[in-house]
């Protein structure tokens, strides 16, 4: 049977060595993969590095919301270092147009690592605002899905994802993902009203933190209700990885936790998540 990660960084420096193998391990086990950029040189390294497949191997090209300042800070224990860079219109068209792009991403919005400055704040916040409009209005250009991130801005997505689509026709297949999705159902439905699918990863096999313990009930309320064909599964590798391999490099195979997990909450088979999820993530993304 066939499944399909939809969001697996290979294209990161912790796959630099070993990314084939990493590949080669996921396809003799019939996964699939999405491999989004997070900037110029992580989109076009994931270009490369599916072109190098015959199937199962596809690319996703964008600027994540983090690249547009300066900035050092840790992340699952990784030290990121990146340089301020801008949307460049046709260099992320050209890569778009290519047969193994599948869709526009990693883009979207993140407060969390906002500068201390009131006024950097609001700077900040507009110039992601206004990227992901120019990366929205590229991919519906070019007739592509996007995936999109969000941290600690669902208020602000929403409603520029409103005001973006408010005039404009519908994408039959849908209009994208949101990846990680980190949210209880209220939020989930108004992202399904305006075509979106939610995307899940390891972290739902994370024993429950004190300080999120309603986002944790949340998450298995949603995870209960969520309809069939509205979610899709990810790792996110090299980040969050599940239960039982915390604390390792995280690697497209360990989806399958993602779908047991699901499939444990659902009451259902878990044969019955993986094939609902890889028909929606085709569906999403004409694979």
């Amino acid at each position: 049977m066939n499944f399909i990660d939809t969001h697996a960084h290979i294209n990161f420096q912790a796959f630099q060595k070993d990314y084939d193998l990493v590949i080669r391990r996921a396809l003799d086990n019939d996964l699939k993969i999405i491999i989004p950029g997070t900037d110029i040189k992580t989109s076009k390294r994931a270009v490369d590095i599916s072109e190098r497949y015959e199937t199962g191997v596809y690319a996703a090209v964008g600027l994540h919301p983090v690249h547009l300042q300066d900035s050092e800070f840790t992340e699952e224990g990784q030290l990121v270092k990146m340089k301020a860079q801008r949307f460049e219109k046709e260099l992320y068209a050209r890569l778009a147009e290519l047969g193994v792009v599948v869709a526009l991403g990693e883009i979207g919005l993140d407060y969390h690592y906002l500068p201390d400055q009131t006024e950097k704040i609001k700077q900040n916040k507009q110039l992601q605002q206004l990227t992901l409009l120019q990366q929205l209005e590229l991919a519906y250009e070019l007739n592509k899905p996007v995936i999109i991130h969000c941290r600690e801005a669902h208020d602000d997505l929403l409603a520029l994802l409103r005001s973006f689509y408010k005039n404009k026709k519908q994408r039959a297949n849908g209009r994208g993902v949101i990846h990680s999705f980190f949210g209880g159902v209220d939020l989930a439905w108004r992202y399904f009203e305006l075509n979106f699918y939610i995307s899940f990863t390891g972290d739902i096999t994370f024993p429950p933190k004190a300080n999120f313990f309603e986002a944790y009930s949340q998450r298995d309320d949603l995870l209960k209700k969520v309809p069939m064909d509205k979610f899709m599964i990810e790792t996110d590798s090299p980040f969050l990885t599940p239960i039982p391999f915390r604390g390792q490099r995280n690697e497209p195979l360990n989806v399958k936790y993602v779908a047991d997990k699901i499939a444990q909450i659902k009451k259902i088979s878990y044969d019955t998540i993986v094939q609902a999820t890889a028909d929606n993530a085709c569906r999403l993304f004409n694979i």
